[in-house]
C-alpha cells in the first residue's frame, strides 16, 4: 500500500503540476492497519490521508462550523483568491484571477478552484471525492502495479475507495483527503463522523497524531511488548457488543500514556487485560471517557498540536450514556456479559 501510494503521489504531481486543483502531498497511513493492530485481520481497510494545499493564486482558510454537534469539532474550508500580478511581472504566464478581465481568463486560463471543486466559497467534499475517482482511474494504467494487479473502484461519497487484486491477494484501500491545521499533526478531513454530514463540512481528525503516538510507543517498547496484542484482543472480544472499537483504542492509549512500556511485556499480559477491563467498567459506570488528543497536555512532544487543541476542554466520548439512562443500563449489562 505504501509503495502504491508513493507511485500515485508522483503521478499526481505530474498530472496536476500546472493546474488550479489542490496540490496533493505524500499520503499518510492512518488507522489500525498502520498502527499495527486490527480487530479483523482478514478484512483490513488500509486508510491513507492525503494532505492538500492550495494551488497557485488560492489560499485555504479553516472556519469553525458551529452548526455541528457540540461534541464534534467541524470546519469549513474557505477558498480565497490571491493576487498573482507580481508573479506575472516576474516572467510567469499566470493570469491574476482577481485583476484580469473575466473574458481574458476564460479564453487563456483554466477555471479557478472556486469554479471546480467548491460550493459557493467553500471546498466541497463530494466534488473533491468525484475528482479523486477521476484521477485514480486516469492514472492507474500508467502505474507499474497495473500490469499485475486489477483495480476495482468502490462507491463512496466522501473518499476514494478501491480494491486491488492479483488473483491470490486482495487489498482494500481508502483514500481520505484533508487540510492540515498550520504545521500541526491535526487535520480537517473528508471522513464523516455522522451519517448526514453536509458536503462543505470537514470534521477535525486526530488520526495522524494517533499514528505518531503508536510509533512513539513502538520505539520505546521492549521487543516482547504485547501492547498491540492487548488492544487487538479486546477489540475482537467486544465485536457484537455496543462498545466501539474507538472506545477500546482510547482506553488503551490512556493506559499506554500512564503505565511504562516496560510493563506491557509477555509476563504482564493478563495484568494489562485486567487493567483494560477495569477501565472500561469505570468509564461506563461514571459515563465518562476523555478524548485522548483533545486537551491532553501529557502527549509526547513530537506530536504537534495547535494551541486551541492542546488547551481545549476535553471531549467525553461516552456523553450519549449521560443523556440516555436506558443506554447506560444496557451498556452496564453488556459490560457484565463481556
Amino acid at each position: 500500500t505504501t509503495d502504491l501510494m508513493a507511485k500515485f503521489t508522483i503521478y499526481f504531481g505530474r498530472v496536476l503540476s500546472n493546474s488550479f486543483y489542490p496540490v496533493l502531498q505524500r499520503a499518510i497511513g492512518v488507522g489500525s492497519a498502520f498502527e499495527g493492530w486490527s480487530p479483523r485481520e482478514q478484512d483490513v481497510v488500509y486508510r491513507v490521508l492525503i494532505p492538500m494545499t492550495p494551488p497557485r493564486g488560492h489560499a485555504f482558510h479553516l472556519e469553525p462550523d458551529m452548526a455541528g454537534q457540540r461534541h464534534v469539532r467541524n470546519f469549513r474550508v474557505r477558498v480565497q483568491l490571491e493576487c498573482t500580478c507580481t508573479r506575472e511581472q516576474q516572467g510567469g504566464n499566470l493570469l491574476c484571477f482577481l485583476h484580469h478581465p473575466e473574458e481574458e481568463l476564460r479564453r487563456n486560463q483554466d477555471p479557478s478552484l472556486l469554479h471546480t471543486l467548491c460550493t459557493g466559497s467553500y471546498l466541497d467534499v463530494q466534488k473533491t471525492a468525484r475528482w479523486f475517482y477521476q484521477l485514480v482511474r486516469a492514472i492507474w494504467p500508467a502505474l507499474p502495479q497495473s500490469h499485475s494487479w486489477h483495480l476495482t473502484l468502490l462507491p463512496s461519497r466522501r473518499s476514494c475507495q478501491f480494491k486491488v487484486t492479483n488473483g491470490r491477494e486482495s487489498f482494500w484501500i481508502e483514500m481520505l483527503f484533508g487540510v492540515r491545521q498550520g504545521g500541526s499533526d491535526i487535520f480537517v478531513s473528508s471522513q464523516p463522523r455522522e451519517a448526514c454530514t453536509p458536503s462543505t463540512t470537514w470534521p477535525e481528525t486526530y488520526a495522524v497524531a494517533e499514528v505518531k503516538f503508536f510509533k512513539y510507543i513502538a520505539r520505546q517498547a521492549p521487543p516482547d511488548s504485547l501492547h498491540l496484542r492487548c488492544l487487538q484482543f479486546f477489540t475482537r472480544l467486544q465485536l457484537g457488543f455496543g462498545f466501539s472499537t474507538y472506545t477500546m483504542k482510547t482506553i488503551v492509549m490512556h493506559l499506554l500514556n500512564i503505565i511504562p512500556v516496560s510493563q506491557w511485556r509477555r509476563r504482564d499480559f493478563v495484568r494489562r487485560l485486567l487493567d483494560i477491563s477495569e477501565n472500561l467498567r469505570l468509564c461506563v459506570q461514571v459515563r465518562h471517557l476523555d478524548h485522548f488528543i483533545l486537551g491532553n497536555r501529557r502527549l509526547p512532544q513530537e506530536i504537534r498540536l495547535p494551541p486551541e487543541v492542546q488547551t481545549a476542554n476535553t471531549c467525553n466520548l461516552l456523553h450519549h450514556l449521560e443523556m440516555d439512562p436506558v443506554a447506560h443500563s444496557q451498556a452496564m449489562t453488556e459490560y457484565v456479559d463481556l
